[in-house]
């Protein structure tokens, strides 16, 4: 793949003027395919370095549009990202702050020092999604996959989607056979016997698409995949497993306290569950080549958070980037971002400007001629300027976290201020401060906050005036903490 990196300076984004980079308005008759792949680590592609995990056609997506080295989820777990990837906003706006189905402060039995803060159990009616914009414009819209935003009444029919294929109010396919048919999910009928679900969901959207090839449409496929339970194919399973023991090093682990960090991509289960995923991208992305929708269909392809590596057989790496999903250093927020769509977005491409989960509404949007009303505000700014190659001062912007919460993989309550190299992390637990440079330290090695105090104070300040424009809730002292006994957090 070429490497022709967009950067950033002066506030300017420099790409070559490439002939299928085109300054025009884009049809208003563009179709959208946005894949998300749960818990992937921005590590697990080969296009972003993984040399364990074969990914033939995310690699060819990437070489087919732009890929974004500097790509970040709205939160370190699933459902707030979820929440913020169909409406444009924080989490701290939509009220969904955890994964649903965490403990509620009043419920919480864990012995920490502080209690986790509320937070809303379903995505409210009254939030637009990305459907309901699109649907008033004339299109057809599709959900399959992981929803995890509500129960009945809160499911993807009941926000602007026409079809649901498997979103329900579950974190992971826990029904029948799991990852294998029968699915005992009710908005998922059983297939075949040993049918593979991330191949049945990428069926079900080619077969959407090949209703509706006359007509503009958004996909919306949120696999399942890579989220536990860990199972793959038997032949998959095999070839890593075999694969696996060609190497001399397993296995490694590091101390990322309380837990211990996975530092080795060499997990075979996982590995095939990234490959198997892959294929079935390899189908939607042939899907739309064979319907001739290629030309006019803008794909998306990215993660709701870092890959899992410190709990439930963290099976896998993030390295270089610190620790994983849960936590909010780099290996729980840094996730994958490419975009393709030909003649308009520059191929075989990486960006190194920071983007956000809450930047894809209103990309989606711009690219399709979409208006919003004046008095609608997103999070998340358009990319299509960035993508173009104009107009990227727009993206010298801070970006901003809270999570007030322990999650399952052994974070902590935090929150993080992120301004160019400059990372700001404050713990509410002992509130200790980390500033990292991630220019010079992507792995979050050296807390130099004592040497940059004048950075910290910035930070701190943009940070609060955040918290309070979004209304961001903390996690509280725990009147119930005795630090004589095990943390909760281990």
């Amino acid at each position: 793949m070429k490497s022709i990196r967009l950067l950033v300076l002066t506030g300017l984004c420099l790409i070559p003027c490439l002939a299928q980079c085109s300054a025009e308005k884009p049809t208003d008759r563009l179709n959208v395919v946005v894949l998300v792949v749960d818990d992937l680590g921005q590590r697990d592609l080969g296009c972003y370095g993984s040399s364990f995990y074969e990914t033939p056609n995310a690699d060819r997506l990437a070489s087919e549009g732009v890929m974004f080295s500097q790509a970040y989820a709205a939160c370190p777990v699933c459902s707030p990202t979820r929440a913020s990837l169909v409406t444009g906003l924080y989490p701290q706006r939509t009220g969904i702050t955890d994964y649903i189905g965490a403990a509620q402060p009043d419920r919480w039995r864990r012995n920490t020092p502080h209690l986790p803060a509320p937070y809303s159990m379903q995505l409210a009616l009254e939030q637009q999604t990305i459907a309901e914009f699109l649907k008033p414009a004339g299109y057809s819209t599709f959900f399959g996959g992981k929803w995890h935003l509500g129960d009945e009444g809160f499911f993807p029919e009941d926000q602007g989607f026409d079809v649901n294929r498997g979103g329900i109010a579950r974190g992971g396919p826990y029904g029948g056979k799991r990852y294998f048919s029968p699915y005992g999910n009710p908005r998922l009928t059983d297939g075949p016997p040993g049918e593979h679900l991330p191949d049945r969901l990428a069926q079900e959207a080619v077969s959407f698409m090949e209703q509706n090839r006359d007509s503009p449409f958004l996909v919306w496929l949120p696999f399942y995949s890579v989220h536990t339970p860990l199972m793959a194919r038997e032949d998959l399973k095999k070839k890593y497993q075999e694969r696996r023991e060609q190497r001399e090093v397993r296995d490694v682990f590091a101390d990322e306290p309380p837990r211990k960090v996975r530092m080795s991509q060499d997990h075979a289960v996982y590995a095939g569950m990234v490959e198997a995923m892959d294929q079935a991208i390899g189908r939607v992305l042939s899907g739309i080549e064979r319907l001739g929708l290629k030309d006019n269909t803008l794909v998306i392809l990215t993660s709701d958070n870092g890959g899992l590596s410190t709990s439930e057989g963290s099976p896998t790496s993030n390295m270089p980037l610190r620790a994983g999903k849960g936590w909010l250093y780099e290996g729980g927020i840094r996730v994958v971002s490419i975009v393709r769509l030909p003649r308009q977005v520059p191929a075989g491409t990486t960006c190194d400007a920071p983007i956000i989960s809450m930047d894809y509404v209103p990309t989606i949007l711009d690219f399709c001629n979409v208006e919003t009303p004046q008095e609608l505000k997103f999070d998340g700014q358009s990319l299509r300027p960035l993508l173009a190659g104009v107009a990227a001062e727009q993206f010298q912007r801070p970006l901003f976290w809270q999570y007030p919460h322990y999650g399952n993989q052994g974070g902590a309550p935090g929150a993080v201020a992120l301004d160019g190299q400059w990372k700001l992390i404050e713990w509410f637990d002992d509130g200790k401060t980390e500033l990292f440079d991630l220019e010079n330290d992507l792995g979050e090695t050296q807390n130099v906050a004592a040497e940059h105090p004048e950075i910290v104070e910035k930070l701190r300040k943009q940070l609060q005036a955040w918290q309070r424009d979004v209304g961001a809730k903390s996690s509280t002292p725990n009147a119930a903490y005795d630090p004589a006994k095990k943390n909760g957090r281990g």
